[in-house]
């Protein structure tokens, strides 16, 4: 089986979110993807499988830990290999548990992906939870997966260091903390945390951006927005909110590839 770690939402090598790539010739247990998610380390591995009547791939993602409903960076990992090493149409289309997702790429080779968006509720935030960020909220939301903790500045955003032990504990897959921007380029930034699912901090979340871009695009007037990641080594996700989807787009580069022997 052929293999490839991909960094996405970036166009650097060792920059952006590293994500496997497992391209399956035969269906696989679950257990043997989970152990090679483990193995690859990365915090999402995808696992595609070409439908045998022409219908779209099958696409799973899983952590060192468990597996996911829904990952974008894995996703955009997955379409970049497939535009870079065969024959393929420019739309692809992607069987998951988040349904059918459906990926296209551009002339100068940016990659947008249809996803589902993940509007958040204004809610109470459990005590632990800030006590474990060690920021000041200014708003508190939650939707079906992660919580959602708006602060005031970008500076508060970079400043926040948690406790990993204490936020695991937090009933939640895991935790944004975002604002508005002060860089030149971008309208909101963010950091994901994930402990509870084997990911402390996660790169450059796209599944996050679900509920970033209607989150941030209703406070700032504007459907199509780009997104910041502020972890070590940041990303850039250009989100544009489509009524109840949201279109994520970036780039990628293959930083390896081999054969699979386990």
């Amino acid at each position: 089986m052929l293999v490839y770690t991909v960094d996405s939402f970036t166009d650097e090598f060792f920059k952006g979110n590293p994500a496997g790539v497992c391209v399956l010739g035969n269906p696989v247990p679950d257990t043997w993807m989970q152990s090679v998610a483990a193995e690859m380390r990365h915090s999402e591995t995808a696992f595609l499988l070409e439908a045998e009547d022409g219908g779209p791939y099958s696409l799973r993602w899983f952590t060192p830990v468990t597996e996911v409903a829904l990952c974008g960076h894995a996703t955009l990992a997955t379409a970049h290999v497939l535009y870079s090493t065969g024959t393929v149409p420019e739309t692809l289309e992607f069987s998951t548990k988040s349904g059918i997702l459906s990926v296209t790429r551009d002339k100068s080779g940016l990659i947008s992906m249809d996803f589902p968006a993940k509007v958040l509720q204004e809610t109470p935030l459990p005590r632990g939870l800030i006590d474990a960020l060690g920021v000041k909220p200014v708003w508190g939301g939650k939707n079906v997966w992660d919580y959602l903790v708006e602060v005031e500045s970008e500076d508060a955003v970079l400043a926040a260091a948690p406790d990993f032990r204490a936020l695991e504990a937090v009933d939640a897959r895991g935790v944004i903390v975002t604002a508005r921007a002060s860089r030149p380029g971008a309208d909101y930034v963010s950091r994901f945390f994930a402990p509870r699912v084997g990911v402390p901090e996660d790169p450059v979340t796209g599944s996050a951006h679900c509920a970033l871009a209607p989150y941030w695009s209703a406070r700032l007037g504007s459907d199509s927005l780009v997104g910041a990641q502020l972890s070590q080594r940041g990303g850039v996700v250009r989100t544009t909110v489509r009524g109840d989807r949201v279109e994520l787009a970036g780039r990628a580069v293959t930083v390896l590839s081999g054969e699979l022997h386990a």
